[in-house]
């Protein structure tokens, strides 16, 4: 336990660190999966790892180990985290637990609201006009989802494009983009060091829908002129009055086709030859997060070993016999008819 339990806090540090080049060297749906899938994984053990750390420092605590009926001194022997680095433990853990509780809580809101917005937009083929001057643009999940598109924007574009543009909206509804934007933010919230990689998701899930859209046209230079276009755009219209879910880049208005930041990026993706799959990322990213799942397992066991070591030799312990296993050379008074 003193190496595993600190090996996810190890590669969340590490790991972030090749985030970039996975969204911009491995094919993007393969990508999203990855990095997504990174995200979780490390939020989840470092929130573990962190709960483990905490826990082995409480045990060593006279007054709590005797509520558990443990053995305070073996457990401060067999301790692998001293005092005050439990104690920082505890204090991430509570942050953590309490900045992913209000992602979740926010987020989960967030998509009901959508569901239920796109629900009161009645349409046959799932688009939506809206009546506005503002080149805008996004796709709003549901049940069925739809694509709201307003004048503004149709305007922009010619005929070829309207069709890039739908297919691209389309690809995030049909994908279920949303949901990895979720996710990935969830683990980040969970641990500030893993922002890189939702980040990287909400350029990923766009390169996705780019490249889908590419498929469905069978014309990458003219999805990328349409891309350029509806951002530039986009960028120079004035910010609009509402936010529909506040999801920049996937969900929000302005969302799939803003951001002069990503945008150069996806076009350059576009103008060149499709990613392959590059499998040596793929192999390092697995093999990371799969000695992040064994190691965070081993502690985890470990802990359990631990308990119960310090739960036998408390009973062990001459500083505190066991009711039930009474001492023989101690007189037991509970025999004495008269005390």
């Amino acid at each position: 336990m003193r190496i595993a339990v600190y090996l996810p806090l190890l590669l969340s540090v590490i790991a972030p660190l090749g985030a970039r080049p996975l969204s911009e060297r491995c094919e993007p749906r393969l990508a999203t999966w990855l990095l997504t899938a990174s995200a979780l994984i490390l939020g989840v053990a470092t929130t573990v790892s962190l709960g483990l750390l905490a826990i082995t420092g409480l045990i060593g605590v006279p007054f709590l180990a005797d509520l558990g009926h443990w053995s305070a001194r073996t457990a401060q022997v067999n301790d692998p985290a001293e005092p005050p680095v439990a104690l920082l433990a505890g204090l991430l853990l509570g942050g953590a637990l309490l900045t992913a509780a209000r992602m979740l809580w926010r987020r989960a809101r967030s998509i009901a609201s959508a569901i239920w917005d796109a629900a009161c937009m009645p349409t046959p083929d799932g688009l939506v006009i809206v009546e506005d001057e503002a080149p805008d643009a996004y796709a709003l999940p549901g049940l069925p989802g739809r694509v709201v598109v307003s004048t503004g924007m149709l305007r922009t574009l010619d005929k070829a494009e309207h069709d890039i543009l739908l297919a691209h909206e389309r690809a995030h509804l049909t994908s279920h983009h949303y949901l990895f934007v979720a996710l990935a933010g969830l683990g980040a919230a969970a641990n500030p060091l893993l922002r890189p990689f939702a980040t990287a998701v909400t350029y990923t899930v766009e390169r996705w829908a780019d490249e889908q859209a590419a498929r469905a046209t069978g014309d990458r230079r003219r999805v990328a002129r349409a891309v350029g276009k509806a951002a530039l755009a986009a960028h120079n219209a004035p910010a609009p009055r509402l936010s529909t879910l506040g999801f920049r880049g996937v969900l929000g208005r302005r969302g799939p086709l803003a951001g002069a930041g990503p945008v150069p990026r996806r076009v350059a993706a576009l103008l060149a030859p499709p990613l392959t799959r590059h499998p040596g990322l793929a192999l390092v990213t697995t093999a990371c997060l799969a000695l992040t799942m064994v190691s965070t397992v081993a502690a985890t066991r470990d802990l359990h070993d631990l308990l119960e070591v310090v739960g036998i030799a408390h009973h062990h312990d001459p500083h505190h016999p066991d009711p039930h296993h009474p001492d023989p050379d101690r007189p037991n008074h509970d025999a004495l008819p008269f005390g």
